[in-house]
């Protein structure tokens, strides 16, 4: 049923994020009577952001990387995008567009919302990038009527930083889950090995390398045990983990390597317990979320945005940042425990999602700040 007739655009780094992390909360402008813009590189994405109902234009930009001449030119393409739609509001997502984004919504007097998605790099070294970006920050962060964070601890890194002013930095609890895409399943396997699987993009980042050291610490101890990586390996990225380099892990008998999938429901319901064991900045990390939502514990690091997801010793377990042997010591603290603890663990994370991280209530904010904004 059409409510209104606004124009939203949201803008971001990928297509692919769009459509894997934001297609709920599309999918609920569109059925609100918003017509919705995607803006953003094209890629694989494209086709189902289209049949989904929103309309796709395709953004010419490097996503890493500072080079002032190609960032203005960034924002002047997107001030003239902005212009072209007649935009009634923005929504950027990621760091280039949340900054040169909330520039060009302010030349062109349109409303805007900036919503960080997780802190990567940029704030890991106090070098001169860092000190750009503060700055950069900190001007184009006036502009948003509000600025959203997925998880406490980046808020607090830019209220603590002067970045941006209280007022405008909202807490919103990751990006949502669907509860009832991700449901509990039975096991295909009847095998009483204990099986750890990691689902991520292949990037050292992620904590790849620590969960191969701690895989080879557990089998010598319970050889049955596996662990299974699971994601997209050679990305764009410095971090980048090579398919050679994951075969020979294969090869020595440490780790599975399942490659990609299209639904990694069936890959998670057949696992013990998903790890994550990240020491990248993370918003909030989306396969732990769709883990816990099918009633699978969890193991992930005490690190930005994966300890939002875990309650300590209830639904999961956390382990110290880049420690191959404290993760080993959680995988075997989770072998060493009863079935009916594991499912009582299971449960608990499910129940947590249901309380702090459904879709429903990820939707519910946008709707509500719409409202506020006088976007209807």
């Amino acid at each position: 049923m059409i409510i209104n007739n606004k124009r939203i655009v949201l803008v971001a780094n990928t297509a692919w994020s769009m459509w894997n992390f934001r297609r709920g909360v599309m999918a609920a402008m569109l059925n609100a009577g918003y017509r919705v813009t995607v803006v953003a590189p094209e890629d694989e994405s494209v086709s189902q952001i289209r049949g989904l109902g929103c309309d796709f234009i395709h953004l010419d930009m490097s996503a890493k990387g500072v080079n002032p001449i190609e960032d203005i030119k960034l924002a002047m393409r997107l001030a003239k995008i902005y212009r072209s739609l007649s935009a009634d509001f923005i929504i950027h997502y990621t760091i280039k567009p949340n900054i040169y984004g909330s520039l060009a919504a302010r030349y062109c007097n349109i409303p805007s919302l900036a919503i960080t998605t997780g802190l990567g790099y940029t704030f890991v070294n106090e070098d001169i990038v860092t000190k750009i970006a503060h700055l950069l920050y900190k001007f184009s962060f006036k502009y948003p009527e509000d600025i959203w964070f997925l998880n406490e601890d980046d808020r607090q890194t830019f209220l603590n930083n002067r970045l941006v002013a209280t007022d405008k930095a909202v807490l919103l609890h990751g990006e949502g889950v669907d509860l009832s895409h991700f449901t509990p399943q039975k096991k295909s396997r009847s095998d009483q090995a204990v099986c750890f699987l990691l689902i991520a993009r292949m990037l050292w980042d992620k904590g790849i390398g620590e969960f191969v050291a701690a895989a080879r610490i557990v089998k010598k101890q319970y050889p049955q045990a596996t662990f299974q990586l699971l994601g997209g390996c050679g990305v764009a990225n410095p971090s980048a983990i090579e398919r050679t380099q994951i075969a020979v892990w294969e090869k020595e008998g440490v780790i599975t390597y399942l490659g990609t999938t299209e639904d990694v429901r069936p890959i998670i319901a057949d696992a013990d317990c998903v790890v994550l064991p990240s020491f990248y900045s993370e918003g909030v990390p989306r396969t732990l979320m769709e883990a816990a939502s099918m009633e699978k514990p969890i193991i992930t690091t005490d690190n930005v945005g994966c300890r939002d997801v875990v309650i300590h010793g209830k639904t999961g377990l956390l382990c110290q940042v880049k420690d191959a042997n404290s993760l080993a010591v959680a995988c075997e603290a989770f072998i060493q425990i009863s079935q009916s603890e594991r499912n009582e663990m299971g449960r608990a994370g499910r129940l947590l999602m249901a309380e702090k991280f459904d879709e429903k209530i990820v939707i519910e904010q946008y709707m509500n700040a719409f409202k506020k904004y006088g976007i209807l």
